[in-house]
């Protein structure tokens, strides 16, 4: 899977100079003219890094970023901050809005490419890559803290994984283990005696072996100071304690950009089927319409020309499961996919309350969808 890059200036020749820089590395460079954009953009494609200048117009960099760390879902995003002046008081000032780093304009093609690898691992194009890893492949999770029971907790809350948990509580054992063992992300505490997580994080960022390996911070609900100041740092992320399993897993796949898109997409009997699953959540949707798109696209580059939306298991609907299937519809009619909806009575009922999807005709079950007297685009809104 290809990285994403989103650059956000209103200067097109500053995007035209990034999106060149980046042509030899296996990546896909995003461009956005201003905040409003970039904060659509990054929204829909979660890139990996952001470039974002201070100067712009309608929305400038300062209240860009302060929307992107103000978002739970789009907060983690490493962000590298472009600038016409170096004085002091603008690093400063960048420095405290938590940006993992800063360019000066005008700057050249290989500097950009220097200031982004220190944060992800660019590759060439045409280098030999591994299988993009799913959610069900085996992970190895460091957990920094230095009460044995957290570590316990966790590998309990995550037992339903294939993933690996190792536990550390000093320093020194974390640099050791990570000498021998890339681990693929690390979950640090910043409760350690005398600020030994936030020297701890400098110091895995300043290894070449550990410094693209996402880190979340660990801290309780209440302790804001420490948050903000992991946040200004560049954490990836907070974990806040008592820890949300599922909120954990679902950052941890976001960082990590696992493949999640086998729980809801399948390709079988000559169609696409996306299948929502019974514990329908804003999380599940986020998941399934990050894959909606490019899952969609190749079932038509493969050929097949039927969709399938299963709202079978579930018992109920709501307005945020009608936008998503709102989406998946309109993404087949810009395709020229056939597609169908197959829902229960409980959720048919529910839709007919809604007037987007008033309209909807379901069938019951895949029986029907392959039967030959099925209309083409019975499951379509008006």
């Amino acid at each position: 899977m290809a990285l994403k890059i989103l650059t956000v200036d209103d200067s097109k020749t500053i995007r035209l100079i990034v999106t060149k820089a980046f042509k030899p590395f296996d990546c896909d460079v995003l461009e956005a003219a201003n905040g409003v954009e970039g904060l659509a953009i990054a929204s829909r494609e979660r890139p990996n890094i952001i470039i974002l200048d201070i100067t712009m117009p309608i929305m400038d960099g300062y209240e860009t970023l302060t929307k992107l760390k103000s978002d739970p879902e789009l907060k983690s995003i490493p962000v590298i901050m472009l600038t016409a002046e170096a004085g002091r008081e603008t690093v400063m000032k960048i420095a405290k809005l938590g940006v993992r780093d800063y360019l000066v304009k005008p700057f050249k093609e290989e500097l950009v490419v220097e200031r982004v690898s220190r944060v992800i691992d660019l590759r060439p194009k045409g280098a030999a890559t591994n299988r993009v890893k799913r959610f069900d492949d085996p992970l190895t999770l460091l957990v920094v803290d230095d009460k044995p029971a957290i570590c316990e907790q966790i590998k309990a809350g995550l037992g339903d994984t294939k993933w690996t948990i190792v536990g550390r509580a000093q320093n020194g054992e974390v640099i050791d283990f990570c000498t021998q063992t890339t681990p693929d992300c690390i979950l640090l505490s910043l409760s350690l005696p005398d600020d030994a997580g936030f020297t701890l994080f400098q110091m895995l960022r300043a290894s070449v072996k550990t410094k693209s390996v996402p880190i979340f911070g660990l801290c309780v609900k209440t302790a804001a100071e420490e948050q903000a100041r992991s946040q200004q740092i560049g954490f990836n992320g907070v974990i806040t304690k008592p820890i949300d399993f599922d909120d954990l897993k679902a950052k941890i796949a976001r960082a990590l950009n696992l493949d999640t898109s086998y729980k809801f997409f399948q390709m079988r009997d000559g169609m696409l089927i996306m299948s929502v699953p019974v514990n329908f959540n804003t999380a599940v949707v986020n998941e399934i319409s990050l894959h909606l798109r490019p899952k969609v696209a190749a079932a038509v580059d493969a050929g097949l020309d039927k969709m399938v939306i299963d709202l079978s298991l579930l018992k109920t609907a709501d307005i945020t499961l009608v936008k998503l299937v709102l989406d998946a519809i309109q993404l087949c009619h810009e395709l020229a996919l056939k597609q169908w909806i197959i829902g229960s009575e409980a959720v048919v009922t529910v839709c007919r309350n809604y007037e987007e999807s008033k309209d909807w005709r379901f069938v019951s079950s895949f029986e029907e969808v392959l039967a030959p007297k099925v209309d083409a685009n019975l499951a379509s809104a008006k």
